[in-house]
């Protein structure tokens, strides 16, 4: 049995730990609040240029865009959505464990695919085992605004349409709840008519100037843009929903564990105090 200071350190360390544990799952809660308002605020406007593709697309049939075309694939680009950190639970394993695996079962080299990494706990897991990194962003803010990506989103999208890969997959925690999360693969491009076309009924009737092709030419690659932010809004929201559950889970186990060390102490204490009093008794008794 652990000796009784033994057992004070460790109530101390727990309760310390406790309140690490409590402080992080407030800033959690309050970052979540807020990731949570940008995720679902960020919907309207992309349900906007949807509506808007979808209307310039039809007004333009017989003209193909490079982001609306399929071409043998040959490379395939993957974006990668993580935290910038742990003490997450499952948060980073589960995208990075389905994105390995995807990559294990399409590609036997790895000239046949690259990975572009949003957040360092992605970057850091893939430059260790050696894979295709050819673009990354860390250090993203809790609450990011799209300045923080914009160089390495217009970049990926410049690279689709340059032929420096064939398909852009996406994957990221898509947030359902406070205490749901589902990890989401999504492909980004090549845009497809369905993809385009699945946006709410227009509610509007659109005059285009200059023309179609023109404009494709600008919303398309704005479209793209709009939907890896908009993945990395949701991720976010997820990732703070996240962290605050594993924070409150980590909380209560502590919690837990303080009471049995507590219950242990007063059980161990009482044991060396009646062991005392058994030593002072027999010791009367021996010089009666």
């Amino acid at each position: 049995m652990a000796s009784l200071r033994d057992l004070k350190n460790k109530i101390a360390s727990t309760k310390n730990m406790s309140k690490i544990t409590k402080a992080m799952q407030m800033v959690s809660a309050s970052n979540f609040n807020r990731a949570e308002i940008n995720a679902k605020g960020f919907v309207p406007y992309m349900n906007k240029v949807q509506e808007v593709t979808a209307a310039v697309a039809a007004g333009s049939k017989g003209v193909k865009h490079p982001m609306l075309v399929s071409r043998t694939v040959k490379k395939t680009a993957y974006i990668v959505i993580t935290g910038e950190r742990g003490l997450a639970g499952a948060f980073n394993s589960n995208v990075l464990r389905l994105v390995l695996q995807r990559i294990q079962q399409r590609h036997t080299s790895k000239d046949e695919y690259v990975i572009i990494a949003l957040g360092r706990m992605g970057r850091d897991f893939f430059v260790k085992r050696d894979m295709n990194v050819i673009l990354d962003v860390t250090g993203i803010a809790d609450q990011p605004v799209f300045e923080d990506i914009k160089t390495t989103v217009n970049q990926t999208v410049r690279m689709f349409a340059d032929g420096a890969f064939d398909e852009l997959y996406m994957y990221y925690n898509h947030f359902v709840s406070a205490i749901q999360q589902e990890v989401t693969e999504k492909k980004v491009l090549p845009l497809t008519d369905s993809d385009v076309a699945s946006s709410p009924t227009p509610v509007s009737t659109y005059e285009f100037e200059p023309s179609p092709e023109e404009i494709l030419d600008v919303l398309l690659p704005q479209y793209a843009e709009g939907l890896i932010y908009g993945a990395l809004l949701d991720s976010k929201a997820s990732e703070h929903a996240a962290r605050m559950t594993a924070m409150k889970n980590a909380t209560d186990n502590a919690s837990e564990l303080i009471d049995n060390y507590s219950l242990m102490f007063n059980r161990a204490r009482q044991a060396a105090i009646t062991q005392e009093i058994t030593e002072i008794v027999g010791g009367a008794a021996a010089l009666e």
